[in-house]
């Protein structure tokens, strides 16, 4: 076999697959080298893609033409829209899997990629040259891979170790080896690095509980991609709901020194917005009932997740409090929960291209990174794989920018701050969320993914063409004063009356989506704000341009708090637009910062 590639790829899992995908349509020659091939775009935790800010990262990766919303559009079993109490610009995706057959057909198609090479393997050294370039891997079967650029997406698999109760081994997760010898090979590159942790609940046989007492969640037609598909969900593989108790909470309780989490045996940072049940019932004490989403795990219904019971205790008592909530009686745990512990690379080591800054042609992706959710490794995935890509073949970079892109501002977010919990993405960290939506995000990125040649020229217009048609009756319903009964109508979720309403104005307004029509009821909606959100961005722009000196004293600089002075000092932004992002920046202190870097470049 030819030892020698445009990009190597190490791992599988979302990071990894979209990488691969993406390098190798862009015509690079690509390695895609895993610990096994049976578990391409694995699931071990909840098998559902989407959420609020997440579902967000989702249509970005759709629009590019990448892999995670084919396979979700393909193999999801429920859909549903999330946070529809508030506008259109907040709203979440959300879709649960069939994660055997997710994975099945994720193998399926990267084996049809013609520039893709699969290597079942584990790698066990990063090799540098005498320049520090990385040159490519070593495997643990002694074969040598080259490539000028190499990416590493090995998810929880660095140094990881699996806890239940008193039990630690080391594992990926629950059957896989750790990748002990990559880890080293890491550390030795001398990147800065730390430890997370995370967990997922224990599964149950689906044939022994009761959903007849449960609250059924309801399916919504909606899917990641361009083109509407319906949803496939039958009654058999409906979503439900359950709740803990105080009972379930007294168990708890009384066996807090067997957790993990709790006696000290776990080092690593947890996720803040995915606790543990341990950590909820310690934490809100005053709540006497938590939310337990009971979620199919397959087309098959043999096995249960219960979204919200993630734990580490051991599984006897876990088995207890399992049974003391309504439903789950009789419930018989399949697998155990658990907490896994792994190593990550600090996110500002690298550049935003997601290429390491010191070891140039070694990019990383994914949880490596220090970002929770499939979603959020799939995103990093992508651009790590365009930009492999390109260096690879000597091209330009694609950085996507914040104002233009959730993914733009995650890797800004842990490029620029890096992080100090588990980073996941919301809706809350846009500041142009008002026209950075799901919605519209294949016109919004039509232009950055035709150009690294992702998607087809027929794509490409019919993207635009749709944009054009819903602003075009946007304006309309406005000029005709038909737009608060096309919003109310829309708002109540009356969208054929709705329909109805834009076609009398725009004949057109017939031949969009559903999601089509959800963007046209956005820019109905959001009309007074978008010109003001518009300028924002013009003036985020403007304030790119004006760059920071190097080695900016910040130290008793008038009208700035010690705070703000230690934070200015520690990020170093490179120009005021970073340094407007910065927690804690106040209008004013901005001004005093834009007048003193002015004043220092003699633009006053």
């Amino acid at each position: 076999m030819n030892n020698t590639f445009d990009v190597i790829v190490i791992g599988a899992g979302h990071a990894g697959a979209e990488s691969a995908y993406a390098a190798a349509r862009m015509g690079a020659r690509t390695l895609l080298v895993t610990l096994d091939t049976e578990r391409m775009g694995w699931m071990p935790c909840n098998p559902a893609i989407g959420g609020i800010g997440k579902g967000h990262i989702v249509f970005e990766v759709a629009a590019f033409g990448g892999l995670m919303p084919q396979l979700c559009t393909r193999t999801y079993l429920q859909a549903r829209m999330l946070n529809t109490s508030r506008g259109p610009a907040v709203h979440g995706l959300r879709l649960q899997i069939d994660k055997h057959a997710y994975s099945s057909l994720c193998k399926e198609i990267l084996q049809q990629e013609p520039n893709l090479t699969i290597v079942q393997d584990q790698v066990v050294e990063i090799l540098l040259d005498e320049k520090n370039q990385c040159t490519g891997v070593k495997t643990e079967s002694g074969k040598t891979y080259l490539a000028p650029s190499t990416i590493v997406t090995t998810g929880v698999f660095l140094n990881s170790c699996i806890f239940i109760g008193s039990e630690k081994k080391s594992s990926g997760y629950l059957g896989s080896p750790a990748a002990d010898k990559l880890g080293q090979s890491i550390k030795n590159l001398g990147l800065s690095m730390g430890r997370l942790k995370t967990g997922t609940p224990p599964r149950l046989l689906h044939s022994s509980i009761d959903f007849s007492v449960m609250e059924v969640q309801e399916c919504d037609p909606l899917n990641f991609l361009f083109e509407y598909q319906p949803c496939v969900v039958t009654n058999s593989h409906n979503c439900y709901i359950t709740h803990t108790n105080e009972i379930t909470h007294q168990t708890i309780r009384n066996n807090f020194e067997y957790s993990p989490v709790f006696n000290g045996t776990i080092k690593g940072i947890a996720p803040r917005y995915c606790p543990s049940i341990e950590l909820k019932v310690s934490q809100f004490s005053d709540k006497t009932s938590h939310h337990v989403f009971v979620e199919p795990e397959s087309i098959e219904n043999f096995e249960v997740y219960p979204n919200g019971l993630s734990t580490s205790l051991p599984l006897d008592i876990q088995e207890k409090f399992i049974r003391t909530i309504k439903g789950f009686e009789n419930a018989i745990i399949t697998k155990p929960g658990y907490a896994i512990e792994y190593d990550f690379v600090d996110p500002t080591e690298l550049d935003k291209s997601l290429e390491v800054k010191k070891i140039p042609g070694l990019f990383l992706a994914g949880q490596i990174n220090g970002t929770t959710g499939y979603e959020e490794a799939a995103g990093q995935g992508l651009i790590a794989g365009i930009n492999a890509a390109n260096k690879a073949l000597n091209r330009q970079a694609l950085i996507l920018d914040r104002y233009e892109s959730y993914i733009g501002i995650m890797i800004d977010d842990l490029t620029r701050q890096g992080i100090d919990e588990p980073y996941r993405m919301f809706t809350s960290r846009a500041e142009h969320r008002l026209i950075m939506r799901q919605d519209n995000t294949f016109a919004r990125l039509a232009d950055h993914a035709y150009t690294q040649k992702l998607i087809s020229q027929e794509f490409y217009e019919n993207s635009k063409h749709e944009q054009a048609i819903i602003e075009s009756c946007a304006q309309l319903l406005i000029q005709k004063k038909q737009q608060e009964l096309f919003i109310s109508c829309m708002s109540s979720f009356d969208y054929a009356k709705a329909r109805e309403i834009a076609t009398t104005v725009c004949l057109d307004a017939s031949t969009i989506s559903p999601r089509g029509l959800i963007s046209l009821y956005a820019e109905t909606l959001y009309a007074p704000y978008k010109k003001r959100e518009l300028d924002e961005i013009e003036k985020y722009k403007n304030y790119h341009k004006l760059l920071i000196p190097k080695n900016f004293e910040y130290a008793h600089l008038p009208g700035l708090s010690n705070e703000l002075q230690q934070k200015l000092e520690k990020h170093q932004p490179e120009s005021i637009a970073q340094a407007s992002l910065i927690q804690g920046m106040t209008p004013a202190a901005l001004s005093l910062l834009i007048f003193k870097v002015r004043q220092i470049r003699g633009l006053i």
